[in-house]
């Protein structure tokens, strides 16, 4: 009885802290123009026609020797915004185009080339996708709802979501599973065909060495 007891807190401890999980922070070092090393990026995924709201917070101010730039874009190459020297909050929304990660990514150049004594920036990145990039506040003041009314529709948009990503990948699972099935079926017949070769091969050999050895006279 007290396995499932102490499983149950784990999950619960883990609910509370993703519940309580704000942003991500990091810092990002700064090097020159062009160079891999001073950039950074943070890969999520979204399905298609969904609301994403990407909230960044870059510390420092315009002209400290450092430029923080951003570039949100997807997998399938479609671009969502490219924000250039970013001081202080930032804040992007965008509908996806399709189902695909996309990367937020930063970038942290010298801007000149006098020394910078701490070359970092620390950066705070939120990325709220579907019901919870939505403004319920606004939605709430428009449709005159109770507080109760607006967390319920909140809950609601957040399950119809899940379910939504339940049938993808229900979807992805079944392509899958064709995939193999089709893989498997081409190995088998594969197999069959070289098999089948190789008996042949192995036969016409054994009529070519009888009919060569009785031109010879040797059997």
């Amino acid at each position: 009885m007290a396995y499932p007891q102490f499983f149950l807190r784990m999950l619960g401890s883990l609910l509370l802290f993703l519940a309580c999980a704000e942003a991500l922070k990091f810092d990002i070092e700064a090097f020159n123009s062009g160079d891999s090393k001073g950039r950074r990026c943070i890969r999520n995924f979204v399905a298609k026609d969904t609301l994403v709201v990407v909230t960044a917070t870059v510390d420092g101010y315009k002209g400290d020797g450092m430029i923080v730039n951003m570039h949100i874009k997807d997998a399938v190459g479609n671009e969502y915004g490219r924000p250039k020297d970013v001081v202080g909050e930032q804040r992007m929304a965008f509908t996806s185009h399709a189902d695909a990660s996309f990367d937020v990514c930063f970038e942290n150049a010298f801007s000149g080339s006098k020394g910078v004594s701490n070359p970092f920036r620390h950066v705070e990145l939120d990325i709220d996708i579907g019901a919870d990039a939505k403004d319920w506040s606004a939605v709430q003041a428009t449709e005159k709802l109770k507080p109760v009314e607006t967390e319920l529709r909140r809950m609601e948009e957040m399950v119809a979501e899940i379910v939504a990503e339940m049938d993808y990948l229900r979807t992805r699972e079944q392509k899958l599973r064709d995939t193999n099935e089709s893989t498997n079926t081409r190995v088998k017949w594969f197999a069959f065909g070289t098999m089948g070769m190789l008996v042949a091969l192995g036969a016409w050999q054994v009529i070519y060495l009888r009919a060569y050895f009785r031109s010879k006279h040797l059997i």
